[in-house]
């Protein structure tokens, strides 16, 4: 199959994990897991969960590191940790924010059973102008917003309406097939 836009490799909306704004971090882990199960037909299982309004409409994406920071609310205490992030910082850097911010204190099991009630409108992420892409864009305009956002996927659009997902999973299984494909000419 020739990919000739963004639409060609995108997973419809009806086929990806999402929950209503009100539901609970437990609500959408389930949401996830019961997507991972049912589209076991997708060369790759899903790895985030889209927020959908009363309106039907997406208004946030929660990743499985959304998830995982969402069980340590102590994180947003801490301002910008995604610019932290791109320093590279040592072990022993991190070790010390994680005891001075006394993070992950309390047994596995204790946070998780406290975090499973809270709203994912609480700590989902909205995405930003640049995680949106039309269905007719290119797969190289695809490429460009996914490096340069530093993006795992991104909301495919026609209009004003959302129609699937591009994950960062399936553009590079593309470009890798272009490649085994150039390649063997």
């Amino acid at each position: 199959m020739e990919i000739t836009s963004v639409k060609d490799l995108m997973v419809p909306l009806d086929e990806y994990a999402t929950v209503q704004d009100k539901a609970t971090l437990y609500e959408a882990v389930l949401a996830l897991e019961q997507a991972q199960e049912k589209y076991q037909h997708l060369p790759y299982k899903h790895r985030a969960v889209l927020v959908l309004n009363t309106k039907k409409r997406v208004v946030g994406k929660l990743s499985q590191l959304d998830i995982i920071r969402a069980l340590e609310p102590k994180y947003g205490d801490m301002g910008d940790i995604k610019s932290l992030s791109r320093f590279g910082l040592s072990r022993q850097f991190i070790t010390s924010i994680m005891e001075h911010n006394y993070l992950w204190e309390k047994p596995l099991t204790d946070i998780c059973k406290k975090a499973a009630g809270i709203k994912v409108k609480d700590f989902m992420h909205k995405p930003a102008e640049g995680e949106y892409i039309s269905e007719g864009a290119s797969l190289e305009m695809a490429c460009h917003q996914l490096v340069l956002g530093h993006h795992q996927s991104l909301l495919v659009t026609k209009g004003d309406k959302i129609l699937g997902i591009l994950r960062l999973t399936d553009v590079f299984n593309a470009i890798f097939q272009i490649m085994k494909t150039a390649c063997s000419l």
